[in-house]
């Protein structure tokens, strides 16, 4: 079995999970695709703070419990169907000859926030923010669940640490990722880039 690092991002519905492979001289992209963590039309767990904060309105200012119920089965949708898919992502990996070894989930600073239903109802305009960041927990959730030792890798850093812990200058890592990208085919944009180049540094941190 060849050991490969996961990268993963959330994004808004999901998160990007890409496979990277670097037992040789050059690493290979050896999965790229995106992990729902909403089904087609289940807005509630698409977006669980806008429905609470549209729930919270309707309320008036009263009660705030089901706010948070509706919260609390969006975001059980959320790591269940994060679950079930990464699953299936590891195992098909493992059928081709693949074990992951650790997968690094891409965090940002705005890890501070701690009760997201306050965050979102108290700053309406942050909650996407809130969004985000139940998405992101859901992956770390799934990763736990499937059994895949984590890293977390901060977003804003990671070009820097890259540079340093893989020995390449910065044009050359874009250089290899943009070549990465023409094997992995489309989409190809930043998200994908910097989800594949966490799943490389980890992965090589592990060889």
């Amino acid at each position: 079995m060849v050991r490969i690092g996961l990268g993963v991002r959330a994004l808004r519905g999901g998160g990007v999970v890409i496979g990277v492979a670097a037992n040789g001289r050059e690493p290979r992209v050896v999965v790229s695709t995106f992990l729902a963590t909403a089904a087609k039309g289940d807005r509630l767990a698409l977006e669980p703070y806008h429905v609470a904060a549209e729930t919270a309105q309707v309320l008036a200012g009263g009660v705030l419990a089901e706010a948070a119920a509706v919260v609390a089965e969006g975001r059980k949708r959320q790591g269940e169907l994060a679950t079930k898919g990464l699953s299936k992502i590891v195992r098909e990996l493992q059928e081709a000859g693949y074990e992951p070894a650790v997968a690094a989930l891409l965090v940002n600073r705005a890890g501070w926030v701690t009760d997201l239903l306050e965050y979102s109802l108290s700053w309406p305009e942050h909650v996407p923010v809130a969004e985000g960041l139940a998405v992101r927990d859901a992956l770390r959730s799934a990763i736990d669940r499937v059994g895949v030792d984590i890293a977390e890798l901060d977003e804003k850093s990671l070009p820097d640490l890259a540079s340093k812990n893989l020995g390449m200058s910065s044009a050359g890592l874009n250089a290899c990722l943009k070549a990465l990208g023409v094997a992995a085919g489309r989409p190809w944009r930043k998200e994908q880039k910097l989800t594949c180049l966490a799943a490389w540094v980890a992965v090589a941190a592990r060889c």
